[in-house]
């Protein structure tokens, strides 16, 4: 008995934009000298309270000297760069994945926050960006006045 067999003519041909990401992925992918053509840009997480937004970078091995931290019409960039060491001859490496070399990340920052009072905080290569949220932009909590329900008031006759 024979099975019957979808017949797909494009099966197995690559689109163009498959072709053209494969391309990118190996140029970037490469390691040793030439993976220091690629720019690297550090992880960061980015959260809000009720009173403030945090933003954490990953800077392992990052000198607080090399970090450059500005806000600029409410846009908020950090700069730096991770040194390769020389401690170790090139030659002795089996294999170097960690990035390098300068990077910069920068982020739009809300008009609800007082960019003068940024805190900037540097442990265990992880840079914390404190900025609070102004005065006006904090939640406010509304407190309800309840009055004596309306039966009760007819009750009494009134």
């Amino acid at each position: 008995m024979r099975t019957i067999a979808r017949w797909e003519p494009f099966r197995g041909v690559t689109t163009l934009q498959d072709q053209i990401n494969r391309l990118f992925n190996d140029a970037f992918e490469r390691t040793g000298e030439q993976s220091n053509l690629s720019a690297w840009a550090p992880a960061v997480d980015i959260y809000e309270t009720e009173h403030e937004l945090v933003v954490k970078a990953d800077l392992p091995e990052v000198d607080p000297k090399d970090l450059d931290i500005r806000v600029e019409n409410n846009l908020l960039t950090i700069r730096g760069e991770r040194k390769f060491e020389k401690k170790v001859n090139e030659e002795n490496y089996l294999r170097v994945e960690r990035s390098f070399g300068s990077f910069a990340r920068s982020f739009t920052l809300a008009n609800t926050v007082n960019t003068d009072a940024i805190k900037a905080d540097y442990q265990n290569g992880v840079l914390t960006l404190t900025i609070p949220k102004r005065e006006e932009a904090k939640p406010k909590q509304v407190k309800v006045n309840v009055n004596a329900p309306a039966v009760a008031a007819a009750a009494s006759g009134r």
